[in-house]
C-alpha cells in the first residue's frame, strides 16, 4: 500500500492541550491526507480522546492550529463524522435503529421529529450497505455489540462526511465482528479518510496506511515503515511510554 502525498486535509501544527494545568498533549504536528486511513495507537491517558475531541472542535488547543478542510475545526465539523465509543442513549428509551441513522440529520433548531423522505431512503441505503437492513425496525439496545458499531457507524455517514474519526470502534466486539467491521471501514475508506483510536495492533496494519503513535507527544508514521512485530514493539496497553525510534 502506498502513501497519498502532498494532498494534506488536517494538518495539526504544534498544537497544545492541558487539563487543568496538567499537559495532555505537546508539540503535536502532524498532517493526513485526503484518504489516508489512521490507526492512532498509545496506551491509557495517552491523549486519544482528546485528539479526537481537538479535531471535532470540542476542545481548543492552548497552543498551535489545527487546520481541517482549510477551516478551523468548529467550522469543519459538518464534514467531519464521529463514531464515539460508548451509545449515549437513555437505554431504557425505546428507540429503533433507523430513527438513531435519521438523527444524525437534526439540526439545533429541530423542535420534532421530522424527516424528509430523501433522509429516510438515504438512512435505509446506509444500512443496506453495512448489511444491517433488516434491524432498521429493531429496538437499538436490543443489539449486539458489533450490530451497535454498525448503527453507529450508519449514523455517522448519513451527512456524506469527508472525514470519518472513530473511538475504538471495535472494544466491545468479538473477534469475527471485529474483523467485518474493519472490512467495512476499509470500504468506506475508498471515498472517506478515516482516523480511528484502537488497541488492535494486530489488525490494524492490514488495513491502514498510517499509525499516529500518541502519547503525549506523537510521531506518524507509514506502514510501509512498519512491520507487524515493530508495531507490537511500539505499542503495549501495559506500558507506560511508547518505545521505538522516536523516542516517545
Amino acid at each position: 500500500m502506498t502513501d497519498k502525498k502532498n494532498n494534506p486535509i488536517i494538518i495539526l501544527d504544534m498544537v497544545d492541550f492541558s487539563y487543568n494545568g496538567e499537559p495532555v498533549l505537546e508539540d503535536i504536528t502532524i498532517e493526513i491526507d485526503s484518504n489516508d486511513f489512521v490507526a492512532i495507537l498509545g496506551p491509557n491517558g495517552a491523549g486519544k480522546t482528546t485528539l479526537i475531541k481537538l479535531l471535532l472542535g470540542f476542545l481548543k488547543p492552548g497552543k498551535g492550529k489545527i487546520s481541517i478542510l482549510g477551516k478551523t475545526p468548529i467550522k469543519a465539523r459538518k464534514y467531519i463524522g464521529y463514531v464515539p465509543q460508548y451509545s449515549t442513549f437513555d437505554k431504557d428509551y425505546p428507540i429503533h435503529v433507523i430513527d438513531i441513522v435519521k438523527m444524525n440529520t437534526l439540526t439545533a433548531n429541530s423542535f420534532f421529529l421530522s424527516y424528509k423522505k430523501e433522509v429516510t431512503e438515504t438512512a435505509f441505503s446506509l444500512l443496506e450497505k453495512l448489511e444491517i437492513q433488516t434491524l432498521a425496525y429493531r429496538n437499538f439496545h436490543e443489539l449486539s455489540g458489533g450490530q451497535k458499531q454498525r448503527v453507529l457507524i450508519a449514523r455517522a455517514l448519513i451527512n456524506e462526511p469527508k472525514i470519518l474519526l472513530l473511538d475504538e470502534p471495535t472494544a466491545s466486539v468479538d473477534a469475527t465482528m471485529e474483523k467485518d467491521i474493519y472490512d467495512t471501514l476499509k470500504m468506506l475508506n475508498e471515498n472517506t479518510t478515516i482516523l480511528l483510536i484502537t488497541h488492535d495492533v494486530g489488525f490494524v496494519s492490514s488495513y491502514v496506511n498510517k499509525i499516529c503513535c500518541l502519547n503525549r507527544f506523537a510521531s506518524m508514521h507509514s506502514v510501509a515503515e512498519l512491520t507487524g512485530k515493530s508495531l507490537f514493539d511500539i505499542y503495549s496497553e501495559s506500558s507506560k511510554f511508547l518505545q521505538h525510534h522516536c523516542n516517545l
